[in-house]
């Protein structure tokens, strides 16, 4: 049993985005540089389980870094305030408060040659795509994913779903855990997302961006015997939430409580620094669904990822 976004934050190399500046609106867009840090994040924090990408980007690596794998850019109003903050590059991520803020970024895409994906809120995405197919037609797939999320609040002042059987051996992954955390890591992405191997196609990025998380604390893992039983890899973190991805369970112990037992304790524990922690599952998996579930997990909102073909 495993669970992965379609996101595929972590299977190729960062790359810069190309825009065309003669494209590019001038009302209100503007790129953000490294400075303005503060104040994005603060706008992102007002709804940190649907922004936690992209507030967690500028807190590891900055505004302006190749392991964003694009550019941030704001949009704001004629007073100088913030309505919106979007990162447009091969994973396109956006946040706006008004709809003058969606076309800009929408149009600013457009521009760019190197946006593979746009996600989102499914309402939203809707609108941002119809003023991005405002001039035509543009090639496309969509995927849709169901946004879970499990909380604590010291209102209940209870935990959302019973303690599970405790699992001792689950701990944060070491640098002579790499070898078993990569090949599980680059299996996951052939067998589940039909991508080409990445330890074939990146022989070099692949093993060293799997390393790094190993090096940050945000792989969680259970190994008996020599095999990697359980894995799951924290992809975003802020003081307000928790983004977890690549959750797999070895399909010989499948069935047999591991899954549930590691993802609650996992949650828990993860809940003592955040104050939430959410995750994608596909519209289709009705079996991960009732398995989040089981583990405290509710839906929170509906998502969608338009893949471009340009």
């Amino acid at each position: 049993m495993s669970r992965r976004s379609s996101l595929m934050l972590s299977t190729e190399e960062p790359s810069a985005v190309a825009l065309h500046p003669a494209t590019v609106p001038s009302t209100g867009v503007s790129l953000l540089t490294k400075g303005s840090e503060a104040e994005a994040l603060e706008f992102l924090a007002a709804r940190p389980i649907h922004t936690v990408i992209m507030a967690s980007f500028i807190r590891d690596n900055g505004l302006v870094s190749e392991r964003n794998r694009g550019s941030f850019h704001c949009y704001r109003d004629c007073h100088g305030q913030l309505e919106g903050v979007a990162l447009i590059g091969h994973a396109t991520l956006f946040e706006t408060q008004s709809e003058a803020a969606l076309d800009a970024f929408a149009q600013l895409v457009h521009s760019s040659d190197t946006v593979h994906m746009i996600m989102g809120e499914q309402h939203r995405v809707e609108r941002f795509w119809q003023h991005f197919t405002r001039v035509g037609p543009v090639p496309h797939q969509v995927r849709r994913e169901l946004l879970f999320e499990q909380r604590w609040t010291m209102l209940e002042q209870r935990w959302p779903v019973e303690v599970q059987q405790s699992v001792p051996g689950l701990r944060l992954a070491a640098r002579d855990d790499l070898d078993l955390v990569m090949r599980t890591h680059a299996r996951m992405a052939v067998e589940e997302f039909g991508l080409d191997d990445p330890l074939a196609v990146d022989p070099i990025g692949f093993p060293r961006r799997c390393a790094r998380r190993i090096e940050q604390g945000r792989v969680w893992v259970l190994i008996e015997n020599g095999s990697l039983v359980f894995k799951a890899d924290i992809v975003s973190e802020t003081p307000e939430a928790i983004y977890l991805e690549g959750v797999y369970v070895e399909p010989e112990k499948r069935g047999q409580g591991y899954g549930l037992s590691c993802v609650s304790q996992l949650s828990r524990r993860l809940l003592s620094r955040a104050g939430s922690i959410c995750l994608f599952v596909n519209e289709q998996n009705q079996k991960a669904q009732a398995f989040y579930r089981s583990a405290g997990y509710r839906l929170q909102s509906y998502y969608t990822t338009i893949v471009v073909e340009k």
